[in-house]
């Protein structure tokens, strides 16, 4: 008999992000671990004050992501994947990146979310436009 499939579910959207709403997408009775992650909205990028940030995204980067949640999914130590991107005007403190991953065991857990956040960085056709306290901006390059 083979291990069940593990699930996942990936979005991108405009509607802000929270942590518990991808945590409860991957809870699984046989996980021992939830990893999650939250990449946040900071305020300097490289020694200059960052007022606010806008994404926009590609219209396949829903799919690209996908993709890279299928992929940590297929991983036989992962039960559950939760991943999305928020696009759209962010402010100082918002969440731009969720995710969550359940396992049995930490370490795997710690592994499949790192892979996963990675991935999605690396791949994610998603453009960030940053606002300075200066009043320059600048436009940092997806993949």
């Amino acid at each position: 008999m083979s291990a069940p499939t593990a699930t996942w579910w990936a979005v991108v959207t405009e509607s802000p992000l929270t942590v518990p709403e991808h945590e409860a997408a991957v809870a699984d009775p046989r996980a021992g671990a939830v990893i999650s992650f939250a990449g946040v909205v900071r305020d300097h990028d490289h020694g200059r004050s960052v007022v606010r940030l806008e994404y926009e995204a590609h219209p396949r980067a829903e799919v690209v992501l996908a993709e890279v949640a299928a992929e940590i999914a297929a991983d036989p130590a992962v039960y559950a994947v939760a991943v999305s991107h928020r696009v759209g005007p962010l402010g100082i403190g918002d969440v731009a990146l969720a995710a969550a991953v359940a396992t049995a065991h930490r370490a795997a857990g710690f592994a499949a979310c790192a892979r996963l956040v990675d991935e999605a960085k690396a791949r994610l056709p998603i453009w960030k436009h940053q606002f300075f306290t200066d009043g320059t901006d600048e436009w940092v390059n997806c993949p």
